[in-house]
């Protein structure tokens, strides 16, 4: 009968041990590591910190703007008082004369007018507010009658306003006629009343002209 194998001392024991302790301690320091380096992973993957707050500017300073004002509001013009053009006065007559007149207010008239007669008044200021009518101071002793016609500037301008001439009753008789002006008349113009006749024949006698709004 073979004897057994006497049993290894107990260093060899310890030793075997040792080397097992080690191996095992050496796994959980790689496992460790990895953990670790895991960890250090999802940190950097996750939000980044917030921004450092940047300190206010300082307020700039602004000049307040001026308050607003209102445009002023432009009155409107004023119509000019148109004063009494005088027959007697006018710069030119053409063909016609004048005479004592018995019309109130006294003074003279112009008279013997036919066709073809012409008054004109120079430098007429109507102002900026239009002039819309004419007032005209006639006398006429027959029935013939005729017309009297308004230019600026030229008789041969067109008609801007007309006034039909009939009978007063005497070349003494005197009323008051009113024209309508075809064109409202503004700025300053020459004025030309010219005359034409029904016959060849004296028509109208004429006192004084007002222009009106």
């Amino acid at each position: 009968m073979v004897a057994a194998p006497p049993p290894p001392p107990p260093s060899v024991y310890r030793t075997r041990s040792y080397v097992m302790r080690r191996r095992v301690l050496t796994g959980l320091a790689g496992v460790a590591l990895l953990l670790a380096g895991y960890g250090i992973g999802r940190w950097q993957d996750g939000p980044s910190a917030a921004p450092a707050a940047v300190p206010p500017s300082a307020p700039v300073s602004r000049t307040p703007a001026p308050p607003s004002v209102a445009p002023a509001t432009t009155p409107p013009p004023k119509p000019t008082v148109y004063p009494t053009l005088q027959a007697e006065s006018a710069a030119a007559l053409t063909g016609i004369q004048t005479q004592d007149t018995s019309d109130e207010a006294g003074g003279k008239n112009v008279g013997w007018i036919a066709t073809g007669d012409s008054m004109r008044f120079d430098n007429v200021d109507f102002g900026p507010v239009p002039a819309t009518k004419l007032l005209v101071r006639v006398a006429a002793g027959t029935a013939d009658g005729g017309h009297m016609d308004i230019h600026l500037d030229d008789p041969a301008q067109p008609v801007v306003g007309a006034l039909n001439v009939t009978s007063t009753g005497d070349w003494q008789t005197w009323r008051t006629d009113e024209v309508t002006l075809a064109s409202p008349l503004t700025g300053k113009h020459t004025v030309f009343f010219t005359f034409t006749g029904t016959k060849d024949s004296e028509f109208v006698n004429v006192n004084w002209l007002q222009f009106e709004h």
